[in-house]
């Protein structure tokens, strides 16, 4: 119960801490405005250019639900471990962090906790409300639904520990700014999340399948979606065992990887 106080006290902070940044929490919303509408005169283009209502089998519509939905996503999954890391480094106040009476590695995840639930609730719940209402429903309600939570909770582990293998490089280099920019722009390609997956080469799309990246995005978007047969349990059975399999694996990895990489810390100032 001790450590149950200690992990909710972090997401209460976390929520508080969020909240005391509003003005940011709107410059985000109408960026992803300003986003969104690029995104749509650009598919728009596509499809006008195609000469057809469907390219690789998703049409406009389907294309424009899934890419809002997935920007929607990304905010409620985005994190800035990798940032935090190589400041702290800079800055010393890593070894306090080292210092409580928490694993590190438990620590930040718990702590970026709080603004996972603000942006849940801030972002992704109104884009979902308003694409069920312009759509008229297009979206099944179900038990897709259920299985999209479960399939989202997988998705964040991941996403954290793709972080947490990309963010202790910084204490070697000490700085992750060009490494992180690479580790972002292959997540957001390679997961879905900036083009749908079904719009890949055949042979790209053969090797993304079984990659941890499409595990952050696109299989979450596909439950809930229900496409690729994931109408059944048994459709969405095998992608879930895709997301828990890496979960396992990049937490194993991460773990290595921290245990040796704290051992050559370096700290400047503090």
């Amino acid at each position: 119960m001790r450590q149950v106080r200690k992990l909710t006290a972090l997401t209460r902070a976390g929520i508080i801490e969020s909240l005391q940044f509003r003005l940011g929490t709107f410059v985000t919303l109408f960026a992803n405005l300003i986003y969104l509408a690029l995104v749509y005169f650009l598919w728009k283009s596509i499809y006008a250019s195609a000469g057809t209502d469907t390219v690789n089998g998703m049409t406009f519509y389907d294309t424009m639900i899934y890419l809002i939905l997935a920007t929607a996503l990304f905010n409620f999954l985005e994190m800035f471990v990798v940032w935090d890391m190589s400041r702290a480094i800079q800055s010393g106040e890593i070894i306090m962090h080292l210092l409580k009476p928490m694993r590190y590695r438990l620590y930040t995840f718990w702590s970026y906790s709080g603004s996972h639930h603000t942006s849940f609730i801030l972002t992704f719940l109104p884009t979902f409300v308003v694409v069920m209402i312009l759509t008229k429903g297009a979206i099944p309600i179900g038990w897709n639904l259920l299985y999209f939570v479960i399939s989202v909770v997988l998705a964040l582990l991941i996403n954290f520990n793709i972080e947490m293998l990309v963010a202790p490089v910084c204490l070697y280099t000490e700085s992750t700014w060009g490494i992180n920019i690479v580790k972002e722009t292959i997540v957001l390609l390679l997961s879905g999340a900036s083009i749908p997956l079904a719009f890949f080469p055949e042979k790209l799309k053969m090797i993304v399948e079984y990659l941890p990246f499409r595990a952050v995005y696109d299989i979450p978007l596909t439950i809930l979606l229900l496409k690729n047969g994931t109408d059944t349990f048994a459709g969405v059975l095998p992608k879930l065992g895709l997301q828990l399999l890496w979960c396992v694996i990049l937490t194993v990895a991460g773990n290595l990887f921290w245990n040796h990489a704290v051992k050559k810390i370096t700290v400047n100032g503090g």
